[in-house]
């Protein structure tokens, strides 16, 4: 079977996927936006705006090098476990340690719990069995589709649950523990099993080929969450809720299909990554599938945000209406762009995709500011729609030149 018919294949079974998981996180959204308040889920966005950063700013890239590695997975694996539980072991004491400053950065008393709970997330997740990439790499969609399907059914059901209970968005982090958990388990139960072996040399290439990944994961999160950050900061953790729940909704052409698209291609690309034509073919494929799922999603996201609010979250969510018409346009534009990053990954240019979000996080970082403190959530959504559109010249500039690197007889 072609690798074209691969990449169908394996869309076929993300894109199942990303359809059954999105069924249920409506329910959980629907669900947990009836119970608990806009408030609440600011309190929950601040705790998820830290983990993610230390996540990213710990980040080593190794699933992208296990991927990218053409020899055996067993050969790094218990290097990547020792690298996972140590990343994990420091992300969860860095949350500790500072929990006290960080709520009171967001003048929010009620946040420091949540970043007690929530510190617990990383130290858990840090024993995941790294050969989870096994599926991937070895293009085995269906085994992927299965393994995350649970995982992601089992926090949805416990963060649900767990609502009913308390009331409270404690529920969210309960939810997230509890996928980590299971992920664990799983993970151990049905791969390969790494052991505590510490190889200095292995750990020192792993690292040395994921700086450009952890650089990039950094300016990612600030160019996706700074605006969180500064709503949180000016306004208050109502607006911080409500702007990052319309934010998490115009994030669909994003989440449902790029995520499945990058996931797919990105072992794709890396078999065919010395071979331009077949390269740049499928990459055009692959653009030409994404443009022709987000564009219908993003317009009716336009066309309709009240509707799309009152259906999923509820009338008390309807002064999300405005920023949500802005991040739909944001929206589409990201997963056109996203779509190109697997390219960079596939042929080892990480330093690309890290120039490109520089330039979209210093657009956001002239404007957010001074739009927020004009027109509210609004202002920020305006920041980020002007961030990427000042980013997406370059993205096409890189990726030109990219394909001018690969030459045709497959070699670089």
């Amino acid at each position: 079977m072609g690798y074209f018919k691969e990449t169908v294949k394996g869309i076929s079974w993300m894109g199942s996927l990303r359809g059954m998981t999105r069924i249920v996180g409506f329910i959980k959204i629907a669900i947990l936006a009836r119970l608990l308040a806009p408030t609440q889920f600011g309190v929950f966005g601040i705790a998820s705006l830290v983990l993610a950063f230390l996540e990213i700013t710990f980040d080593t890239g190794i699933n992208v090098f296990l991927i990218q590695e053409e020899g055996k997975l067993e050969d790094y694996l218990d290097t990547a476990w020792v690298v996972s539980i140590l990343r994990g072991f420091l992300i969860s004491l860095t949350i500790l340690l500072f929990s006290p400053l960080i709520s009171s950065f967001f003048n929010s008393p009620d946040s420091f719990r949540i970043l007690l709970l929530i510190s617990t997330v990383p130290f858990v997740k840090g024993f995941i069995n790294p050969a989870v990439v096994k599926f991937l790499k070895d293009l085995e969609f269906k085994k992927e589709f299965l393994f995350r399907f649970v995982i992601f059914t089992v926090d949805a059901s416990v963060s649900i649950a767990t609502a009913f209970i308390t009331k409270s968005a404690v529920s969210l982090v309960w939810g997230i523990l509890a996928g980590g958990i299971t992920e664990v388990v799983l993970s151990f139960f049905i791969l390969p099993r790494p052991k505590l072996n510490f190889e200095k040399e292995k750990i020192k290439k792993v690292v040395d080929r994921g700086k450009w990944v952890t650089f990039y994961g950094v300016f990612n999160y600030l160019f996706e969450h700074g605006d969180d950050i500064v709503v949180g900061k000016l306004m208050n953790t109502s607006s911080l809720g409500i702007y990052q729940m319309a934010y998490k909704i115009s994030s669909l052409p994003i989440s449902e299909v790029t995520d499945v698209i990058v996931k797919v291609t990105l072992p794709v690309y890396v078999k065919i990554s010395f071979d331009k034509k077949r390269l740049k073919r499928a990459f055009f494929k692959t653009l030409f599938t994404v443009s022709l799922a987000v564009f219908p999603m993003g317009l009716v996201l336009y066309l309709f945000p009240k509707e799309v609010i009152r259906i999923v979250l509820g009338e008390k969510w309807i002064e999300a209406y405005a920023v949500l018409k802005l991040l739909a346009l944001f929206g589409v534009l990201r997963a056109i762009m996203l779509s190109g990053y697997t390219i960079f990954l596939a042929v080892k240019k990480q330093e690309y995709v890290t120039i490109m979000t520089l330039v979209g996080i210093l657009g956001l970082g002239i404007t957010i500011i001074p739009l927020v403190n004009k027109f509210g959530i609004y202002g920020a959504g305006l920041s980020a729609l002007i961030a990427t559109i000042i980013s997406f010249p370059v993205f096409i500039y890189l990726l030109f030149r990219t394909f001018n690197e690969v030459k045709n007889n497959g070699t670089k």
